[in-house]
């Protein structure tokens, strides 16, 4: 039996077509699709919603016939944001599952650790749920952002808040991780640029939660504009803690990373009058638009949820509606050129994110639009854009 079957792998790789004996992934009957997420840690409220709307995308995709008859096949793991959980996990997807592509991992740190591993498998990196400028590194033919990066948005949204809220002196809060970093140094340097006092920072772990000596420290340097670069629940802490401190006149700002539902609807006003920069609008203002209320209704239904969907729902829709449309286009016998050249042939209005798509020959980033947001009365509102 051994040798009948290695004889009828033999007959098959022979008649294979060039699509199917080069593009990992593709198959006859489907197409393999992984994701890099955190499930369990502090961003699971990215992640969590994000795959649930990956999956429900594509089983309408795939309910009216898939891309050119494939089925897509979503493919996810769990780091837990654990970047050293990560090269296994990778290797797994690449060369286990044999993914086509990688879309929507979550964590700049996790998403460089494998591309160790992505890259020199040729394996795409498709609307990663990080902002970081590091998304877009060479080789630039596999990796495509998805939205404007934490250091320019967060700059833009420094000057906004210089000339609209007269901040005189910027401070940080971050991890200090890749992602942490970058967001810091936005803070730095948009100081620097915009003739502001780089005041003080504190560094924190993924599992702090006492941040009061942290802001002590803020207060007692003049911090009147401090950048956020933490999980979730942290930044609710630290918007909670500065409130029952009294610190009124220090003004809060995040990048994309904490422009999520959750802060914004944490009973009593604890968040009221945070600040986000992100490249995309929150959903809530945008409702009742025909084409939002259509996939909030789908997703609800394939969910069971009854909420508006969040934050992290929201990307994972977007991101999805990027690959589906790119799949479609790189035409029936799909190869990392044709996904390429797919890829940077998109162009259209993305109606759930609120902003335009748009990439070409040497410019991978989706969408770069920059959106500035406020909390006020338990929702996220839109103060300004570079739109």
């Amino acid at each position: 039996m051994k040798a009948l079957y290695l004889s009828a792998a033999i007959i098959a790789a022979t008649f294979a077509t060039p699509a199917m004996a080069q593009t990992q992934g593709v198959s006859d009957t489907e197409i393999k699709i992984g994701g890099l997420h955190d499930l369990s840690g502090i961003f699971a409220g990215f992640s969590v919603p994000a795959v649930k709307a990956i999956q429900q995308h594509f089983e309408e995709v795939n309910a009216k016939g898939g891309i050119n008859g494939r089925k897509l096949v979503y493919i996810v793991e769990d780091h837990g944001y654990n970047p050293s959980k990560v090269p296994q996990l990778a290797n797994k997807l690449v060369n286990s599952d044999k993914v086509f592509a990688m879309l929507m991992s979550l964590g700049t740190p996790h998403n460089l650790a494998a591309f160790k591993i992505q890259d020199p498998a040729g394996i795409p990196n498709v609307s990663p749920l990080t902002a970081a400028r590091q998304m877009l590194q060479e080789p630039l033919n596999l990796h495509y952002a998805g939205t404007a990066s934490y250091y320019d948005a967060v700059r833009a949204a420094i000057r906004w808040m210089k000339d609209n809220e007269k901040s005189t002196t910027v401070c940080a809060m971050f991890l200090p991780t890749d992602f942490g970093e970058e967001i810091h140094m936005a803070a730095v340097d948009e100081a620097k640029d915009s003739g502001l006092k780089y005041g003080v920072e504190s560094t924190h772990k993924p599992d702090d939660a006492d941040f009061a000596g942290a802001l002590q420290k803020m207060n007692e340097a003049g911090c009147d504009l401090v950048t956020v670069a933490l999980g979730i629940k942290q930044t609710i802490t630290v918007l909670g803690t500065a409130k029952k401190l009294g610190y009124t006149n220090m003004k809060f700002l995040g990048s994309s990373a904490s422009f999520h539902t959750a802060i914004a609807k944490v009973p009593g006003g604890i968040t009221d009058g945070f600040y986000a920069a992100a490249g995309w609008q929150d959903l809530e203002a945008r409702k009742d638009d025909p084409t939002v209320a259509a996939w909030i209704a789908a997703y609800n239904t394939a969910t069971g949820e009854k909420d508006l969907p969040g934050t992290g729902a929201l990307l994972g829709r977007s991101a999805s509606e990027i690959m589906v449309r790119a799949l479609e286009g790189a035409g029936k016998d799909i190869t990392g050129e044709s996904f390429q050249k797919a890829m940077e042939s998109l162009e259209y209005d993305d109606v759930i994110a609120g902003n335009k798509v748009k990439m070409g020959p040497g410019d991978h980033l989706a969408a770069d639009d920059i959106y500035i947001s406020k909390i006020e009365g338990g929702s996220w509102k839109t103060v300004a854009s570079t739109k």
